[in-house]
């Protein structure tokens, strides 16, 4: 990853995953098991909870194929870790002169 190409949007324009591109064959699947898919989905998914909720849609996208991934569904993960790549700088900062935590809740549930 470290000399791939830059990406500019975590999830590309009019890229179709459906449930039909998943490996059909045992050789397929063979070969998708190498993968390490389901770990990269994994960390995507704590970066986008803690850090990155710019990437939430994308990685929607892909945990929907977390058991049976395909190629098409690994060349998205790899276009969203190239995303975060290029943008590494940018990340969300909190501040506040009041350091206070405020929380609220229903009392009607």
């Amino acid at each position: 990853m470290e000399n791939s190409k830059k990406s500019l949007l975590p999830f590309r324009h009019r890229i179709l995953l459906s449930k039909d591109q998943c490996p059909k064959t045992t050789e397929e699947r063979v070969y998708m098991s190498k993968i390490p898919y389901a770990k990269a989905v994994g960390s995507l998914i704590y970066a986008m909870l803690y850090t990155r909720p710019d990437i939430y849609y994308a990685i929607g996208m892909v945990s929907r194929y977390q058991s049976n991934p395909r190629m098409a569904q690994w060349t998205v993960v790899k276009h969203i870790l190239k995303y975060l790549r290029r943008t590494k700088d940018y990340m969300l900062v909190y501040s506040s002169t009041d350091l206070t935590p405020v929380g609220y809740t229903d009392s009607d549930f």
